[in-house]
């Protein structure tokens, strides 16, 4: 992969599809499904106007309605959420591209507001986090979290499960496991928020069973090969923290090899990370342990983008701020054409403005 004529632009197999460039959109929560978390024709015009990414990796969606966290978070456990992402696979398609599902459940990063009957949030341990949940209401101060108890987590499993097989359903053409960024999964592999004393808890082994149990299930849905998992090894959003992030994600890392997954996304450390005390763990470390597809995200522009690949440090680079203003990123990073500028403001909930409105390169 380390040769002068792999670069940024050029295709790439990854298992069955042929990707025609390395320009990966990342899982973009944009907060604009409709009633009953259910996508509609505006989603599937967004996607289909970035369908030239080499992948799309279509946002977050919750594999059950105790994973909400967002108003207007799309997901995947009902019929009619199904129906909806039909109409983004089927547009994306019809636009040549390619096109995969964030699998998600929020844990403890959610309310009270979202939760069926009202209940508490899960999570690994009863550590409630810091700052406040963006509830229909407002903003409110997250609450303490209920522990699961053992035979509870088998039934997540399934919710997985169940969701891996509703994205196949709607057409997609793989699922990522969203194992980042402060969510249920994150939440059982870091120690500052897994204090369990079960199997699931204590160990790195054990602290990773969780992830490993659901990559298990989701693979025997789709194969390894149609499945990818996303890392945020330095992170801390959503208050999340490690004392040993080498330990747990090289092991995690490593286990994950036995799968022959489609890749590894892994979600750098950016500014906010560092700034709130990250350990930062290099990418290069995992690309050691790790025996397949390597993907990395975390703030690339065109020329560090390039270098990543044409080094052998990863294979694919992930974009997320720019696909938001840039429907068609992949034909102005090759040209390197002026970008768009993104407006922060409309990057959360809304309709068209913000979302579906920014120009393409008249050329």
């Amino acid at each position: 992969m380390n040769t002068t004529d792999v670069n940024l632009f050029a295709p790439y197999k990854l298992a069955k599809l042929e990707l025609p460039n390395r320009v990966i959109m990342a899982p973009l929560t944009r907060q604009r499904a409709g009633e009953g978390n259910v996508p509609h024709e505006l989603n599937a015009t967004y996607y289909a106007q970035r369908a030239s990414a080499g992948l799309i990796i279509a946002e977050a969606s919750q594999v059950c309605p105790q994973g909400q966290g967002y108003p207007h978070t799309p997901g995947i456990h009902s019929p009619e959420q199904v129906a909806g992402w039909k109409l983004v696979t089927n547009a994306v398609h019809q636009h040549g591209g390619r096109i995969f599902l964030q699998l998600w459940h929020v844990g403890r990063i959610s309310h009270p507001d979202f939760q069926p009957d009202g209940a508490l949030p899960v999570a690994p341990s009863a550590i409630k986090p810091s700052g406040e949940a963006l509830t229909f209401e407002g903003m409110k101060p997250y609450v303490t979290p209920r522990a699961l108890e053992t035979e509870e987590i088998a039934e997540i499993i399934q919710q997985y499960r169940r969701g891996a097989e509703n994205a196949l359903a709607a057409g997609f053409d793989g699922v990522e496991i969203h194992a980042a960024n402060g969510y249920l999964i994150d939440q059982f592999l870091r120690n500052s928020t897994n204090q369990r004393t079960d199997n699931y808890g204590g160990s790195v082994e054990n602290r990773a069973r969780f992830l490993l149990e659901i990559t298990e299930t989701v693979t025997s849905v789709w194969g390894g090969n149609r499945v990818g998992v996303r890392f945020s090894p330095s992170g801390t959003f959503n208050d999340i923290a490690d004392s040993d992030p080498a330990a747990i994600f090289g092991y995690a890392t490593e286990a994950l090899n036995s799968f022959d997954l489609a890749y590894l996304h892994i979600f750098e450390a950016v500014e906010a990370d560092i700034r709130h005390g990250g350990r930062v763990l290099p990418t290069s470390y995992l690309r050691s342990l790790y025996n397949g597809t390597l993907m990395v995200n975390g703030g690339y522009d065109r020329h560090r983008a390039d270098a990543v690949i044409t080094t052998g440090q990863a294979d694919l680079v992930a974009f997320g701020t720019l696909f938001i203003s840039n429907p068609d990123l992949p034909q102005r990073l090759a040209l390197d054409a002026p970008l768009n500028q993104a407006n922060p403001k409309t990057f959360y909930g809304g309709g068209a403005t913000g979302y579906t409105d920014y120009p393409t390169l008249q050329v």
